[in-house]
């Protein structure tokens, strides 16, 4: 029997934290740049801040969940960014069951080819090493090297409005799936978000993410499985002592189609901060 998703709960405790939070926005607070939760915003981490951002993400149905931890490093400025990702797996397969652990590890690198200011327009391409940290025997991560290569535009449209575009490419040579048959895989992401900032500190979104998925169905074969999903959030600032911004936000992947069964809830923190003097 399937529980109930809380909608109720979600939208009380939504409506409750922006209702406090809001209110207490200084007026001179920069409007936030920030990720949104699946769209990669093309926003690098400017000379001396450094950013920490959790996503913890609950499937409506089964025990999976996937927790990441990502930290971003200015390289010493605008131009360059170093990072990581740290993903923490709760697989819930048929025939493999319930087992916790380590995902594939990214080393992030993105070059700030557009933007910087007050400009309208930012891109930032980023290429990550993907590290086979996981285990592959419970679907954990793919069992070998990988690259993915991923384009982040974002645009100002008005005081108001922002948008921003994601392309993603990954690529394996010798993934392997839980029967340890392996292949060569290429999958396909990409989405749009539109930002709405009532105000500097609190943005209400909604992204539209398309993923054509690729895995290991036996020796040398590919199978390939495409998910859409729409997800509106919330996101706020507190703006606290020492220039430390703490932005929490939280949203609902719905899966639309065929991917129904991979809806989540989304919970979002960052935490951006001075690391030098």
């Amino acid at each position: 029997m399937r529980n109930r998703f809380p909608w109720r709960t979600v939208a009380a405790t939504a409506l409750l934290l922006t209702s406090t939070a809001a209110p207490g926005y200084p007026r001179q607070a920069p409007p936030i740049q920030d990720n949104s939760f699946l769209i990669e915003e093309a926003y690098n981490q400017e000379a001396g801040v450094v950013q920490h951002i959790s996503l913890f993400q609950r499937s409506r149905h089964g025990a999976g969940w996937v927790f990441g931890f990502t930290q971003e490093w200015p390289m010493p400025g605008l131009r360059h960014q170093i990072g990581f990702t740290v993903p923490v797996v709760r697989s819930d397969l048929p025939g493999i069951g319930q087992a916790t652990g380590a995902g594939d590890l990214l080393v992030n690198y993105r070059y700030q080819a557009l933007g910087g200011g007050d400009g309208p327009l930012w891109v930032a391409p980023r290429a990550s090493l993907i590290v086979p940290s996981g285990s592959w025997r419970h679907a954990r991560g793919d069992g070998s090297l990988g690259l993915q290569l991923a384009v982040p535009a974002s645009v100002q449209l008005s005081s108001g409005f922002a948008a921003h575009l994601n392309a993603n490419l990954s690529l394996h040579h010798r993934a392997r799936n839980p029967e340890g048959a392996q292949a060569r895989l290429a999958s396909l992401s990409g989405g749009a978000s539109l930002i709405w900032l009532p105000r500097p500190g609190l943005n209400l979104l909604t992204e539209f993410v398309v993923e054509d998925g690729a895995e290991v169905v036996g020796a040398g074969a590919v199978g390939r499985q495409s998910a859409t999903f729409l997800v509106p959030g919330v996101r706020w600032a507190h703006n606290l002592k020492g220039g430390v911004q703490v932005v929490p936000g939280i949203g609902y992947a719905l899966g639309l189609g065929n991917a129904r069964e991979d809806s989540a809830l989304l919970v979002y923190l960052s935490v951006e901060h001075s690391f030098r003097r």
